[in-house]
């Protein structure tokens, strides 16, 4: 009988062949993932404009109505800003007058003229003020000294006796009109307020490579603006952070050199641990769980952080704050939406439960992301002045009155 004598090379051959294909297609694929994970990494720290999240169906100017495109935002009641191009840029938003499955007709607040024209794209926004000057109130622009350099800030002073202070933080990818909504809320109490920028906010100093260290390096911006507000003649600082604001303030209690100063942290839909606001991004945009870890040790590994473009590797652990919360020793506000839609209130959930004795919370429904003064203002402000007469920070006649 004659066998074959070459078989066992050939299916050697022939293995060797396909392990050879295989660690190739693995290769390329492992260089796909981290090439999209890099673009994830860049994509979170770097500074952005805002985007269109909605469109203009119809602009009546008889009416003074506006039709949007249906959206969880521009479904809220309440007063919003839409962020338009055209003849304006900004307008001011009522009450929900008519809805459908895709449109929402509402009340216009800023009076748009017949010849007026606007851009299709818009964005739906909670600041409803952009700008100082609406607030009809006295202010003063400032500048701060940081460690970068100098950041604008608004100053509106309250009736004497002003010796409170709140600093307002900003959020990602925002600006001190974020915080503007406020200031007559703190006024009333008797309360000054320091609307602050930090770095690579458009307005204040860029750092080397532009990008935002999530709380881990603006937070010095915001502790020399607390050593403005002392040498101003505040003796107690209060700290309210916005979003990414909320992980800079925290970072500002548990690092500042004017620790003692603080007395009271407030936050608004914040950021309180950001692996948490991460997973829920990572889902929502539909990144593989394994590419959006591998985006987070390029930001956290010091060798990848020239990938990510990031000035420095990031703490991630130091920003887990609910971690870190035996390490709190200021009483802490929360006010966050369980529907936020961008910033998770499970880690605000989480610090309630793990410091009970210092953390205040107050949970909305339906309210999104930082718009909780335009859906209920009331609610907002009642929550906010009555922890601040629990604590003894309020001293207007607001805080007479309740």
């Amino acid at each position: 009988m004659n066998r074959p004598r070459h078989a066992a090379p050939s299916s050697a051959a022939g293995l060797k062949a396909a392990i050879g294909t295989l660690s190739g297609a693995l290769a390329v694929v492992l260089a796909m993932w981290g090439f999209v994970a890099v673009k994830v990494a860049r994509r979170v720290v770097t500074p952005a404009e805002r985007a269109p999240d909605t469109r203009i169906l119809d602009l009546d100017t008889s009416a003074q109505t506006i039709t949007l495109s249906r959206t969880p935002d521009t479904t809220l009641p309440g007063r919003y800003g839409l962020v338009t191009s055209g003849t304006e840029t900004y307008v001011k938003l009522g009450s929900v007058l008519a809805q459908d499955e895709t449109s929402v007709k509402r009340k216009l607040l800023t009076h748009i003229g017949r010849d007026s024209r606007l851009g299709r794209d818009a964005s739906f926004s909670g600041w409803y003020y952009n700008s100082p000057q609406q607030l009809q109130l006295p202010f003063t622009s400032e500048t701060i000294a940081s460690p970068l350099g100098s950041c604008p800030a608004w100053l509106f002073r309250a009736p004497d006796p002003a010796d409170t202070w709140v600093v307002q933080i900003h959020g990602r990818a925002t600006t001190r009109a974020e915080c503007l909504r406020a200031v007559p809320v703190f006024r009333d109490l008797g309360i000054t307020s320091l609307l602050v920028s930090y770095r690579n906010d458009r307005v204040a100093p860029r750092s080397r490579r532009g990008t935002y260290g999530l709380g881990a390096t603006e937070w010095r911006d915001v502790d020399a603006a607390i050593g403005f507000a002392r040498r101003r003649g505040a003796k107690r600082v209060i700290l309210m952070g916005w979003s990414m604001g909320g992980a800079i303030a925290l970072q500002t209690s548990l690092s500042s050199a004017h620790r003692d100063a603080i007395a009271g942290v407030i936050l608004e839909s914040p950021v309180v641990e950001w692996g948490v606001v991460l997973d829920f991004q990572a889902r929502a945009t539909h990144v593989p769980s394994a590419v959006a870890g591998l985006a987070v040790n390029a930001l956290k590994s010091s060798w990848a952080s020239g990938f990510a473009r990031v000035d420095t590797a990031i703490p991630f652990d130091r920003l887990d704050v609910v971690a870190r919360a035996r390490e709190l020793c200021h009483p802490i506000l929360i006010l966050h939406s369980d529907d936020d839609g961008f910033v998770p209130s499970d880690a605000s959930h989480a610090l309630v439960s793990a410091r009970p004795d210092l953390v205040t919370f107050q949970a909305f429904d339906t309210a999104r992301h930082t718009k909780l003064w335009n859906y209920d203002q009331e609610r907002w402000t009642a929550a906010i002045a009555g922890w601040l007469d629990k604590h003894g920070l309020a001293t207007g006649a607001a805080a007479v009155s309740e």
